[in-house]
């Protein structure tokens, strides 16, 4: 397992790591779940993502019961979650919103759930455009004071949120975020690549990025339709039937069949290698529904070598964004 710094922070985190948007609660029961955290866990893995609204709170207390279970030292893994879109309800100050009154209770109702007296990143989901980015700034803040969360991060915001918030941190000499946690995939590149880029060369700041597979359409699995066991057939999740459907992306997807084919790795093991190539990058999220998953996941990690330039050329081309 290869260890990044998480950004420009003194933590390091492995490349590959697991996350339980989807899968926890509703493709896995605690059992399971605490089975693929433990394989994660065996191939090196020390970081483990989870976000509140993640089946309704559900997916924090299944992952906090595995950690009980499994007993691990608590500085053996990272653990992180994500506030901002509620499980209240339409109760006003408690969805869709990051005010300090709804992020100083938020952090202490995940905590509860996961069983646990800190996170070590805590991520806000989203930007929230009608609470003062200055307020955001300092309730996150006093969270990491309070020791409740050990780093604070973003989640799919813009470069200029980004800039905004950690300007406002230096003025006040606050704690300023560290990380983002952004989709990146073959077909979704422009915010890691382009959005992102000065924030890098400036700050150093990282990237725990989400979907490396394009919700499994960089497998190649989906082009004879969506199978049943799939999380493309899922209730709830029709919203992906029509990205998983997509002609064009399908077929593009098929023009890295031979690429991995000539490396002698799956689809999704190449997908994964490519996007913990880019130096950006800290950590790479997973999904699994199973533990073979996992571990095949997780054996992307001798394929990042592979990825030289020439392959990398190669991939873009086959996969024109």
């Amino acid at each position: 397992m290869e260890y990044r710094r998480l950004g420009n922070t003194g933590m390091k985190v492995s490349i590959m790591s697991l996350g339980s948007w989807v899968t926890f609660d509703t493709q896995l029961d605690n059992t399971l779940a605490t089975e693929c955290i433990e394989a994660a866990g065996e191939a090196g893995c020390n970081f483990f993502d989870n976000a509140e609204a993640y089946a309704g709170g559900k997916s924090e207390e299944i992952m906090g019961k595995a950690f009980r279970d499994l007993g691990w030292e608590r500085w053996s893994y990272v653990l992180t979650t994500k506030l901002y879109w509620g499980i209240n309800g339409e109760t006003p100050n408690m969805r869709n919103t990051l005010n300090r009154k709804y992020l100083m209770q938020g952090i202490d109702a995940s905590l509860e759930r996961l069983q646990h007296d800190f996170v070590d990143v805590l991520y806000c989901h989203r930007c929230d455009p009608e609470t003062p980015l200055e307020e955001v700034v300092r309730a996150m803040s006093d969270i990491v004071s309070s020791g409740k969360a050990t780093y604070w991060g973003t989640s799919e915001w813009t470069a200029e949120e980004i800039r905004g918030a950690i300007e406002i941190a230096d003025k006040h000499h606050l704690h300023k975020p560290v990380t983002e946690q952004s989709q990146y995939n073959l077909l979704e590149r422009r915010n890691v690549e382009k959005n992102y880029a000065r924030l890098w060369e400036d700050y150093r700041y990282g990237n725990t990025i989400w979907s490396p597979l394009a919700s499994g359409l960089l497998t190649g699995k989906y082009k004879d339709g969506i199978p049943e066991d799939s999380r493309g057939a899922l209730a709830g999740y029709e919203w992906l039937q029509d990205r998983l459907s997509d002609g064009d992306a399908l077929a593009q997807v098929e023009n890295l069949r031979p690429i991995a084919d000539r490396l002698d790795c799956s689809m999704a093991q190449l997908a994964l290698a490519w996007a913990a190539k880019h130096p950006m990058v800290s950590s790479v999220i997973t999904g699994a529904s199973k533990v073979s998953q996992v571990e095949q996941n997780f054996a992307a990690i001798d394929v990042i070598p592979l990825i030289t330039d020439e392959v990398d050329e190669e991939m873009r081309a086959a996969v024109k964004r």
